[in-house]
């Protein structure tokens, strides 16, 4: 019997969450999986209340009965549950393969602690074998990919069937095939220099902890020294 690693890891993630927390819900194949279990622990009698990072994740939420407040009725959360397209041993991520990178970033950042939650495959030892997703304004559009194409990279816009993809705040998503990424750090230093980029999916310093699950059922847990 195969092992559902996403789910292992997620599952292991809500064990984190304490009664009255304030939590954000990511987005994402194993974030959702993170977010059915919470919807369990509620329906058991957990008391936390919760933000979303898309429109799907708020639905699922919403559907599973765990309350969601408004940003303006909180200042910070204790802690966002999140996946991640890849992740370094120093807890440096690429986000964004859902279209969700900037509400991630928004809630990862307004979080005391941020648990990446992934299988194996996500875990590697350099960044940059996932195109690097940036989210940027419509406006002008072909400057900014021009823009990008100069750091080194290919980017290409991200479709929805024969339409551009537009994120959940009507952004364009270029997905940047870099290879790989020497310096995190100085590339998200270059990317949010340019005019036209809304935030990119390099997450540096912001998680907390990773939890990796294997397909041999076990699961690997790596801390970072990141607590805002």
């Amino acid at each position: 019997m195969s092992v559902n690693v996403k789910q292992l890891a997620a599952e292991k993630a809500v064990e984190y969450v304490q009664d009255g927390m304030k939590v954000g819900l990511g987005t994402g194949s194993t974030a959702y999986w993170a977010i059915r279990k919470l919807g369990e622990r509620v329906r058991e009698g957990l008391n936390i209340t919760a933000v979303a990072t898309s429109q799907a994740s708020e639905d699922q939420a919403r559907e599973l009965g765990i309350p969601l407040v408004a940003f303006g009725e909180i200042d910070s959360l204790d802690l966002t549950i999140d996946g991640a397209d890849e992740l370094d041993s120093r807890l440096q991520l690429i986000k964004g393969g859902g279209g969700a990178l900037l509400r991630e970033k928004i809630v990862a950042m307004g979080s005391a602690r941020m648990i990446v939650v992934a299988d194996e495959s996500k875990a590697v030892d350099t960044l940059g074998k996932f195109p690097l997703p940036v989210e940027i304004v419509p406006f002008a559009w072909e400057w900014t990919v021009a823009k990008l194409a100069k750091l080194g990279c290919r980017p290409e816009l991200r479709r929805s069937g024969d339409e551009l993809y537009r994120t959940d705040n009507g952004n364009y998503i270029a997905d940047c095939h870099f290879g790989a990424i020497a310096s995190a750090s100085e590339l998200a230093e270059q990317l949010q220099g340019i005019s036209g980029v809304v935030d990119h999916g390099l997450f540096i310093g912001i998680a907390s902890m990773a939890i990796i699950g294997k397909q041999d059922g076990s699961i690997e847990i790596i801390e970072g020294e990141t607590d805002l």
